[in-house]
């Protein structure tokens, strides 16, 4: 049986944009065993992917090189007798423990000077793998194969059982059909819509007869806060309330997410949810959600605006147009349109 070792990336989307990966490393090696090296932060998705059979926590942080500790984590490894690994984050850092592990094949793209250390190097063609989901697919065949397209999509496990405790520990009911709302964005605020817009769909929802969930992390507690207090109570919010493997269990409930640009986002596609995804200063163009279910996530951007995408943390003109002017009533409508797909 050959044994992986997959170094996962650092952020929540990225990690599931690496799951096509994973399903082609089982069809290429079938009975593969692969496990993930992930931080505190992606490795709870990491666990709910069907392909990974352990999660092994990173004990790193962002920043430092921490060499002494990497090479003692790399020795721990090596007792695990890895054959192959697939560092995923281009940088220096990341490829060292498979090399400290003494892994015989370390397959990864060139990054930041890393010859020796990756020794299957891949060259990246960013025209002809405009998709990052593409990029990290790229891996499981030798350097210089061309990419076999479509890409499986993603998916995740749920737990019901924690579900269903969660539930009652939140002391929420389901009789009504669940909306949820993400509200927040780990990049920065110009991913996020703003708090009255979300407030303004959230009463909508309500007037609907939907229950409406407010999910994230504790970093977006404020945002949804300023949001269930527009909604004039509308919206639960749960932000911080939940871990991420809760968070993915509640979303599994909801018969529709509506999510800015994040990493809720592709977990809400993963769970096979009707998504409207909210776009501004990004682009669909390079990290789409990878639906795995029967509707098609609706993609939602404001045209017109030179300005955007930008990428940036923050409006750099300062009238943050691509948000603000993204009406509600628009979203609506493309809620409205997924209600009437077949």
């Amino acid at each position: 049986m050959t044994r992986i070792l997959v170094v996962a990336p650092n952020w929540i989307g990225d990690a599931l944009l690496a799951q096509p990966l994973l399903a082609r490393l089982g069809e290429r090696l079938p009975g593969v065993s692969i496990d993930a090296f992930a931080p505190a932060w992606t490795a709870p998705v990491m666990r709910r992917m069907p392909e990974i059979d352990a999660v092994i926590d990173s004990p790193f942080g962002h920043g430092g090189l921490q060499l002494r500790e990497r090479w003692r984590m790399g020795r721990e490894l090596r007792a695990r007798g890895y054959d192959q690994a697939y560092v995923l984050p281009n940088s220096f850092k990341s490829a060292l423990l498979p090399f400290f592990a003494d892994i015989r094949l370390r397959v990864g793209y060139v990054g930041e000077s890393r010859y020796g250390l990756i020794n299957v190097a891949h060259r990246l063609n960013k025209k002809k793998v405009p998709l990052m989901a593409e990029r990290y697919a790229q891996l499981a065949g030798i350097p210089g194969e061309k990419l076999s397209r479509p890409l499986p999509g993603t998916r995740l496990r749920v737990d019901e059982a924690n579900l269903l405790i969660s539930l009652a520990r939140l002391g929420i009911d389901r009789r009504r059909p669940v909306v949820a709302l993400c509200p927040g964005a780990e990049f920065g605020p110009s991913k996020r819509w703003p708090a009255r817009h979300f407030a303004a769909l959230a009463r909508k929802m309500a007037a609907r007869g939907r229950a409406v969930w407010l999910i994230g992390s504790p970093k977006d507690a404020e945002i949804a806060a300023e949001i269930a207090s527009l909604s004039n109570g509308a919206a639960i919010n749960l932000c911080g309330k939940t871990d991420l493997a809760t968070a993915i269990d509640l979303l599994s409930a909801a018969q529709l997410v509506v999510s800015n640009d994040s990493g809720l986002m592709h977990v809400a596609a993963a769970l096979a949810r009707p998504l409207v995804a909210l776009y501004g200063s990004s682009s669909a163009e390079h990290t789409p959600p990878l639906a795995s279910g029967p509707v098609a996530p609706r993609l939602v951007k404001l045209e017109g605006l030179p300005c955007s995408p930008c990428f940036q943390r923050e409006c750099p003109l300062g009238h943050f147009k691509c948000m603000n002017d993204l009406d509600p009533q628009r979203v609506l409508a493309e809620i409205d349109a997924i209600a009437a797909t077949p």
